[in-house]
């Protein structure tokens, strides 16, 4: 479900406040703000840009980002996401 382009679509978000979410199925990367809103009600928070940075930094390697998806798919699959 959680890809690297998924990743990389949130390390390279402009938005300082960006969040990966799983809702209905799909992956969107969005400003935090927008998790209050009604298209948003219920979506599952997977990780801020903030956390994956403080992960793997700024600018990590295409394996970082591959590893880090990996880890995050298995988290969502196993919360039955």
């Amino acid at each position: 479900m959680i890809s690297a382009d998924d990743v990389r679509v949130l390390m390279g978000s402009e938005e300082k406040n960006a969040v990966l979410v799983v809702i209905e199925g799909r992956v969107e990367v969005i400003g935090a703000g927008r998790l209050a809103s009604p298209d948003y009600r219920g979506a599952l928070e997977v990780v801020s840009r903030e956390d994956l940075v403080g992960r793997i930094g700024e600018s990590p390697s295409d394996r970082e980002i591959e590893e880090q998806a990996a880890q995050l798919d298995t988290a969502v699959t196993e919360l039955g996401g």
